[in-house]
């Protein structure tokens, strides 16, 4: 898939941050992303986050022929896999132009520097090595690859354990890992490369570039140095031209991010040298941040029991109310007996508890809700009186509504049922 272009607005808005000394992510010029190293739980496998870009390595070894031009030395093989996973630019099964310039600028800074002794991994001189294989592979692209895979490399061959020997005459005995201990690799520094992106023909310097500020950049250069401040290798590529004290400077910021990165593998090798021989929990698995239901729950801290704070918390906890001085209900911990009460008999005011049908609030009233409902029904009497007054006032014409219609039979049955108790009395008497 061809790789989504900026737009012009996104070149113009990137390039005046930079030129303002500022980045879109909130760094400044010569901050790294957040970067982290973790470990699996197979030796050699290390994995590598660079704010969102991410990479995995994972070593190997083999026993095979050596090199007819150097019969007493081991092999190292390094391979670099860039697949649409990581972005959609990169096609499967085909290493591009920018993943063959990965690969030989990791060959470069690992093999032609001799920070592994190959001389250690010859079995027999002329006829059995080790060849030692690291495979990169990219997870995520985010910007900024180079400086990742080349932290991963060196990181996965420093935790990698290869298996031990025993030669006897003409027959060669490698040892599983239960009889015995697995041999590190002889590494005699770890090179780093360093990304710096130019812009405006070199006016403008930034370290570890995104991948919107990569397609924005002019050129780019790498430098491959150890904690010794040896360069190993440096490479510069783009249509831009640098002078030598831009070169100087570049070098010296190296020295700085190097050392940092150093120590921050060598930290995270001996956190998981202590894991691995306490028998503790190491891996992936526990180096991924869970997101969990409890993550937001408060802890409890302590009270002060001597305040008045204190005092309230410690009531409220407990469930009794001895801290409310204006409350009007009381109740007694010491009498727990119920009384069964009578219908309508409620038991608020009694100091023991009580069970029954309710009774009259002892709440207090309000003056207001008291006003209300002497407006309602003061309201509703006055209505009443004026239909009443409209009834006689037109002479029994109740019109449409069906209410006035009942009230007016319900009227007339009232009248016959007076006329007959009238004419009843008149018979008796």
């Amino acid at each position: 898939m061809r790789e989504t272009p900026l737009s012009n607005c996104e070149r113009e808005f990137i390039k005046k941050a930079v030129a303002d000394k500022r980045r879109i992510d909130g760094r400044q010029a010569y901050d790294y992303r957040h970067l982290k190293v973790s470990f699996g739980v197979e030796r050699g496998c290390c994995q590598v986050e660079v704010g969102e870009t991410r990479v995995m390595s994972q070593v190997s070894c083999q026993v095979v022929e050596p090199k007819q031009a150097r019969p007493a030395d081991g092999i190292l093989y390094i391979n670099v896999e860039l697949s649409p996973m990581a972005c959609p630019s990169f096609e499967p099964g085909r290493l591009s132009d920018f993943g063959v310039e990965i690969n030989r600028l990791l060959e470069r800074c690992l093999k032609e520097s001799r920070c592994i002794d190959t001389e250690s991994l010859c079995i027999v001189a002329g006829e059995k090595v080790w060849e030692v294989r690291v495979d990169v592979h990219a997870l995520n692209h985010d910007g900024n690859l180079i400086d990742a895979c080349s932290i991963a490399a060196i990181a996965s061959l420093a935790h990698f354990r290869r298996p031990d020997i025993t030669v006897s005459g003409d027959e060669i005995t490698i040892h599983p890992a239960s009889e015995k201990d697995p041999v590190p690799l002889s590494v005699h520094h770890m090179p780093i490369c360093v990304s710096f992106a130019f812009f405006e023909q070199g006016k403008f310097l930034l370290v570890d570039p995104t991948d919107k500020e990569e397609k924005v950049m002019d050129g780019r250069m790498v430098i491959g140095m150890n904690k010794h401040r040896e360069i190993c290798t440096l490479q510069i590529t783009g249509q831009m031209l640098l002078l030598k004290d831009q070169v100087l400077r570049c070098s010296n910021i190296a020295v700085v991010k190097v050392t940092e990165i150093t120590e921050l593998i060598h930290k995270a090798l001996e956190n998981d040298r202590q894991e691995r021989s306490k028998g503790g929990k190491f891996g992936f698995a526990e180096s991924v941040c869970k997101n969990k239901l409890t993550t937001n729950q408060k802890t409890t801290e302590p009270v002060d029991m001597d305040t008045v704070e204190g005092e309230m918390a410690s009531a409220y906890l407990q469930g009794s109310d001895d801290s409310d001085t204006n409350s009007d209900i009381t109740s007694s911990e010491d009498d727990d007996s119920v009384i069964i009460m009578e219908s309508g008999v409620g038991g608020i005011g009694m100091t023991g508890k009580s069970i029954g049908m309710g009774g009259k609030s002892a709440w207090d009233v309000d003056d207001e809700m008291k006003e209300l409902k002497d407006e309602g029904t003061k309201q509703s009497t006055q209505k009443s009186q004026k239909s009443h007054t409209t009834k006689h006032a037109d002479g029994g014409d109740l019109g449409d509504s069906s209410e006035e219609e009942t009230t007016e039979v319900l009227g007339q049955t009232a009248q016959k049922q007076t006329t007959g108790a009238h004419k009843t009395k008149k018979r008796k008497s």
